[in-house]
């Protein structure tokens, strides 16, 4: 059975005032950048994802995607439902425990790239892959810095559905609601991950198979799917 996390979230408005610089999350850029900070050779992406989307959005919603019971052979929407202009601007993952914390992976955009959620981009800019090697398995908690820009429309509800899997079996829900982002805003999201409980016999198993744990994050705003990206991740040394 899929386990639902107990997390805490916390939004902060206007980066400014804190002091900390905004960046960006694009997923070809990051793709591109993730390679050169950690100087590992680049996987080749599998083909493109054949036939886009197929789903009628409307049809496309929380429920509905929390009652999948494997990773989505397409993508749910297309790149263009993203209307309210969210631009991932950057991302820290770091490992919280007691009352300290260990960055794993943090990333910064490059000055002066711009959203682009035109129709002739491919869909493999929406997948990106992660090299965390086996020692992530072993963390209980990890917690996330996500920091995006918003249009000039507000967001009510920015709600993010992900949902993590292996070898096809569902291992963890994560879910996570924004209750609002004012318009032309730039915003900070933190969220915290409570890991699945694993032996260490799923865990070897993870380890030695890279790139067969997958995930699925839905983005949502008002019950509208506007954003669906995927992730594929190696633990292995």
């Amino acid at each position: 059975a899929p386990m639902y996390s107990a997390v805490s979230t916390q939004s902060t408005w206007g980066l400014k005032a804190f002091g900390l610089k905004p960046f960006r999350l694009q997923p070809s850029w990051l793709r591109r950048s993730f390679w050169r900070w950690f100087d590992l050779p680049h996987c080749p992406l599998p083909p493109a994802l054949s036939g886009g989307w197929r789903a009628a959005m409307a049809d496309v919603t929380p429920e509905m995607v929390n009652s999948l019971l494997s990773p989505t052979e397409e993508f749910l929407c297309p790149i263009s439902a993203n209307t309210y202009g969210i631009d991932f601007t950057g991302f820290k993952i770091r490992a919280v425990e007691d009352d300290s914390e260990t960055v794993l992976f943090e990333i910064r955009k490059d000055p002066g790239e711009e959203l682009d959620t035109s129709e002739e981009l491919d869909d493999t800019v929406r997948l990106i892959r992660y090299h965390f090697g086996p020692a992530f398995l072993d963390y209980k908690t990890i917690g996330t810095t996500l920091e995006f820009t918003v249009g000039p429309r507000p967001l009510k509800d920015f709600r993010m559905i992900e949902r993590h899997y292996f070898r096809g079996a569902l291992l963890k829900i994560y879910d996570f609601c924004l209750p609002f982002a004012v318009p032309s805003s730039s915003n900070t999201w933190e969220v915290i991950y409570t890991m699945p409980e694993m032996d260490q016999a799923t865990k070897d198993e993870i380890i030695s198979a890279p790139w067969e744990a997958r995930s699925d994050s839905f983005y949502f705003v008002d019950g509208r799917l506007v954003m669906h990206n995927k992730a594929e991740y190696n633990y292995g040394r």
